[in-house]
């Protein structure tokens, strides 16, 4: 069967002349071709300007990637109840803001696994990121390299760890699927460490893919194709073979220690008894999520989780969060809850989609733009400064 079979034939042409021009999916700098103010192949600073916040990138990536990559996106489980709880649980929480406070110099630097980083906000793994721009990850990498953004690679994405590294630098961050072959998933774990990953971040909430109605037709029809390959698993995954494991149990990190020199960190944790137990196998990180919505209809957002994660861990290890957050007052109230940081997923593909590495850039400059303001607002001049006394809980 060939693509003409697969595809309907304007995606086809579509993809095709995108290839041809050898250009990312807005077309730039093409006579007759033009989307809100592009020119000359790079976007105009007054134009950057007109990025108001991280829902104006959304609203350009819908124009540029189509219906339906924007909707495998932003989709989720069932009915969209925990995608929308997500956003929800940060309107419950409201901001006690101090004043006659000197906030001439903010500082957002934090200190995680032994590494300093310039900002609290992270770059969630995000698979097949192809789909969204042909650079994909690798656009994504250079663009937090750019903004010293610390960013984690999906095992599904298109670009190979190594290829991804080239382009980030080093201290890249390996999210990894222990697949149900743990000779596999040792080849994984040696890719990210040649390619100088110190942290290995383990997603534990996905035995099963969730029931995720809104996931895109083409984006399958393309891997099926062979159109976009998962660059960490091609020539090592045989044909049938999932890359999730139902047969996982908290022995995994034992066997992650015993294969891999990576600090070890826990995605997917929503309860305090399950952080108790990452506590008792040594984990050295937590990342309260719930998949962006897409596994559990679960009907709780992660800032509801955070709470009693934070009291079981006691500062003992770090705690991080995703889920939901769009604006610098989302991440300054997951701040004072407790979380060490944030990390952020389809913010930065809206940008990815929309304008490559410039929209990641520009995804990313926007929420920290936020964050110091609303630092400045509420009278915090440095991270550890943004505690529990500047939020209550509706």
């Amino acid at each position: 069967m060939n693509n003409l079979d697969i595809y309907p034939q304007t995606d086809i042409q579509r993809r095709k002349f995108m290839e041809w021009i050898g250009l990312s999916s807005l077309a730039l700098a093409i006579p007759g071709i033009s989307l809100s103010g592009c020119t000359s192949g790079r976007f105009q600073e007054v134009e950057k300007q007109d990025f108001k916040n991280v829902f104006d990138l959304e609203r350009l990536s819908r124009k540029v990637m189509g219906d339906d990559a924007i909707e495998y996106l932003n989709g989720g489980a069932d009915d969209l109840k925990t995608v929308k709880a997500n956003l929800e649980g940060y309107d419950k929480i409201q901001i006690r803001a101090r004043v006659l406070i000197d906030v001439s110099n903010i500082s957002t630097k934090v200190e995680l696994f032994g590494q300093s980083l310039e900002t609290p906000i992270i770059l969630s793994p995000v698979g097949f990121q192809k789909f969204f721009h042909q650079e994909g990850e690798v656009a994504t990498a250079k663009a937090a390299a750019s903004r010293k953004h610390q960013m984690m690679l999906s095992t599904v994405s298109n670009y190979s760890v190594s290829e991804v590294a080239a382009a980030y630098g080093p201290n890249l961050w390996f999210q990894l699927y222990p697949t149900p072959d743990r000779k596999i998933t040792k080849i994984l774990l040696e890719k990210a460490e040649q390619a100088g990953c110190p942290v290995c971040v383990l997603t534990v909430d996905t035995p099963v893919v969730g029931n995720r109605e809104t996931s895109a037709t083409t984006l399958f029809k393309l891997i099926d194709a062979g159109e976009l390959k998962m660059g960490n698993l091609d020539g090592i995954l045989p044909e049938g073979m999932k890359f999730t494991d139902m047969t996982v149990t908290w022995e995994i990190i034992d066997w992650l220690r015993a294969n891999c020199n990576m600090k070890i960190v826990i995605k997917g944790i929503v309860t305090r008894e399950d952080a108790a137990l990452a506590l008792l196998h040594g984990v050295d990180g937590i990342i309260v999520s719930n998949h962006g919505g897409r596994q559990l209809e679960s009907n709780r957002g992660t800032i509801e989780c955070l709470p009693e994660i934070v009291e079981e861990v006691k500062g003992r290890i770090p705690v991080l969060i995703d889920g939901g957050i769009r604006r610098g007052t989302d991440i300054f109230k997951a701040l004072a809850m407790g979380a060490n940081a944030v990390c952020i997923g389809r913010p930065f593909c809206w940008g990815l989609g929309a304008l490559g590495q410039e929209g990641v850039e520009i995804a990313l400059d926007i929420p920290k733009a936020e964050l110091i303001r609303d630092m400045q607002l509420a009278g915090t001049p440095s991270i550890e400064k943004i505690t529990g006394d500047f939020v209550v809980v509706q």
